[in-house]
C-alpha cells in the first residue's frame, strides 16, 4: 500500500505550521487514516497533542539535520504504521539533505508545499537569498501568505519560476482567503510595431514568454543577446540570451530562447548583438512541448554592455 508524504517547507516563521493545521487538523485529511507529522523545527503555532489524537495523528520531532536520515525514517514507519505521512522541514536546513534520503518502501512524495512569507520575502531575498530560494526550488506549490494590495506579486512569482518553473503560485490575504488577481502592467507595450525589449525589463518578458507564448505570437521584439552557438547546433538556429543572476553571483543562468535565422552559421559564438524578430508559439524539442521561438529579421553586431547580467526585479 502506498503511503502519501507531504512535505512543507520554506523558511523561518513562513507559516508552514499554519498550512499544516489548516490541512490537517481543520481540514479533512485527518480522516485519511493515521498520520505520522514529522516536524523539523519548532514552529511560531503549536500543535495540541489533544487536537492531534481527535485526528489520529502522531507527531514526532527530529531536531537535528543529521538525524534526518533513512534509518530514522524506517523506525517511525515501523513504530507508527501511518496511513499518510507529513513532514515540517526546517527552514535552516539544505533541501538536498531531504532529497537524497531515500524514503521507506511504499513512502510516495505526492505533494511538496512552501510557504513564504510576503512582508519578509524581499529582505530575506537581500540578505540571504540563497537559504531562502533554496526552499522554493523543489515545491510544487509556493504559497506567499500575509498579501496585500501592495504586494509585488509579479516580482515575486519571476523570482520563485527562475528556480522553479513548473511550480504553482498562490497568494493568500492576511485574513486567509486567496488572491486571484495576480496579474500586472507589463512595462512595455505589447500594441507596438517592434517591441523594446531593455535589460531592465529582459527578465519579465522572459518569464511571461514562457508563461504564456501564445500572448506573443506574431509579436515584433528588439533586444540585446549573448548568442551561445556552439558547432553541434544546427546551421539555422542560435539561441540569443543573457546571463541572468538567480540566487548569488556565483549562481548564473543562461536564459534564452531558439531562434531560427538563415544566416546563423554567420554569427560568431559568444558575441553580442542586436536581435530583432518575430515571436512564434510552436512545438520544440528544447521546451518538452509549445513555447516561445524567434525567426530573426535582423541580427546585427553590438558592443558588449556595461553589465553583461540581467535581474529578474
Amino acid at each position: 500500500m502506498e503511503i502519501p508524504v507531504y512535505l512543507f517547507s520554506g523558511f523561518m516563521d513562513s507559516g508552514k505550521s499554519t498550512l499544516i493545521r489548516e490541512t490537517l487538523i481543520d481540514g479533512d485529511f485527518g480522516e485519511g487514516g493515521k498520520t505520522l507529522l514529522i516536524l523539523c523545527e519548532d514552529g511560531e503555532v503549536e500543535f495540541d497533542e489533544a487536537e492531534l489524537e481527535k485526528v489520529n495523528a502522531r507527531m514526532v520531532m527530529i531536531e537535528e539535520e543529521e538525524e534526518f536520515t533513512v534509518a530514522k525514517l524506517k523506525e517511525l514507519q515501523l513504530s507508527c504504521q501511518p496511513n499518510q505521512v507529513f513532514i515540517e522541514y526546517n527552514g535552516t536546513w539544505q533541501m538536498a539533505t531531504f532529497l537524497e534520503t531515500e524514503l521507506p518502501k511504499d513512502w510516495i512524495l505526492v505533494q511538496a508545499l512552501a510557504t513564504v512569507d510576503a512582508t519578509t520575502f524581499e529582505m530575506y531575498q537581500a540578505n540571504m537569498r540563497t537559504m531562502i530560494m533554496e526552499q522554493l526550488f523543489a515545491a510544487d506549490v509556493v504559497i506567499f501568505n500575509r498579501c496585500d494590495d501592495d504586494t509585488p506579486k509579479g516580482k515575486f512569482r519571476r523570482a520563485v519560476k527562475v528556480v522553479n518553473r513548473r511550480a504553482q503560485i498562490a497568494y493568500e490575504r492576511k485574513d486567509g482567503t486567496i488572491d486571484e488577481n495576480d496579474m500586472e502592467e507589463l512595462p512595455y507595450d505589447l500594441n507596438q510595431d517592434i517591441i523594446e525589449i531593455t535589460d531592465m525589463d529582459y527578465g519579465i518578458w522572459y518569464m511571461d514568454a514562457l508563461e504564456d507564448p501564445k500572448k506573443y505570437e506574431g509579436r515584433k521584439v528588439r533586444f540585446l543577446a549573448y548568442v551561445y552557438r556552439p558547432e553541434k547546433m544546427k546551421k539555422d538556429v542560435l539561441v540569443p540570451g543573457r546571463f541572468a543572476m538567480t540566487c548569488c553571483v556565483d549562481d548564473m543562468t543562461f536564459i534564452g530562447f531558439k531562434c531560427k535565422y538563415g544566416k546563423a552559421a554567420e554569427i560568431p559564438h559568444k558575441s553580442w548583438v542586436n536581435v530583432t524578430a518575430e515571436m512564434k508559439s510552436e512545438f520544440a524539442l528544447e521546451y518538452r512541448g509549445k513555447g516561445p521561438v524567434l525567426y530573426a529579421l535582423d541580427i546585427e553586431p553590438a558592443e558588449k554592455p556595461e553589465d553583461e547580467y540581467i535581474y529578474f526585479s
